[in-house]
């Protein structure tokens, strides 16, 4: 984990102890991710962003999906789970796939929406490039991000909470980690142009520190009333 107070000025991409763990530690991290998603931001957050976007039986492909579990946080939406790692989709259900994010195995707008949750901050900004540009390929209708917001605050909550909460250790210095990883509002942004998406909507989700970006194709979605 980072000193403290981190320089948290820019991004700064360190190994997590995750990508080297056991099963039995991955399942212990992945227990912990859901409990942060459900009470701590992520479900809220992709629900409130996904709202405006959904209609019935609308097709998602979650890449970077680990355990699935912001999947099973939705209602009435085909999702397809993907993460390159076999042992991170053992842990959840639903429909899931074993493929890599850089190589995507379906055909262009197989897909209503791609979306990446906490997943995009692993990467240097060049392959966030890629990534969104191949999100944008396989979708028909737009992508969805939702990540981590940097910032010391963001940053101190796992360490702060974890008497309390009694985080895993792995928990307790990726998570940190991913902070330091994580994005400001404006460097969100930046990305989507720079990788052509332009007039992506970038918000911040309080109290969580999650960013959101919302791309929508020029193609854009049936009115709500109209059937799909």
């Amino acid at each position: 984990m980072m000193p403290w107070p981190p320089d948290l000025s820019s991004r700064k991409i360190v190994p997590e102890l995750l990508d080297s763990a056991s099963q039995d530690e991955i399942a212990a991290n992945l227990g912990d991710l859901q409990r942060i998603n459900r009470y701590f931001g992520g479900r809220q957050t992709l629900r409130s962003v996904l709202r405006p976007l959904h209609r019935p039986g609308l097709t998602i492909l979650d890449v970077g999906a680990a355990s699935a579990d912001h999947a099973a946080g939705l209602r009435d939406t085909q999702v397809v789970s993907l993460d390159r790692s076999e042992s991170h989709l053992r842990c959840g259900q639903g429909t899931r796939v074993a493929a890599d994010a850089f190589a995507l195995p379906f055909a262009p707008r197989s897909f209503d929406l791609v979306m990446a949750n906490l997943f995009l901050h692993h990467f240097e900004n060049d392959a966030i490039l890629s990534l969104l540009q191949s999100f944008a390929a396989v979708s028909r209708l737009g992508v969805v991000v939702n990540d981590l917001e940097r910032s010391r605050l963001a940053w101190s909550f796992l360490p702060l909470t974890a008497p309390l909460l009694r985080w895993n250790p792995i928990t307790l210095h990726d998570g940190p980690v991913s902070v330091a990883a994580g994005f400001r509002p404006a460097e969100l942004a930046a990305l989507f142009r720079s990788a052509g998406l332009h007039g992506a909507i970038v918000r911040r989700h309080r109290p969580w520190f999650r960013l959101s970006a919302v791309w929508l194709a020029e193609r854009s979605l049936p009115p709500a009333n109209e059937a799909k």
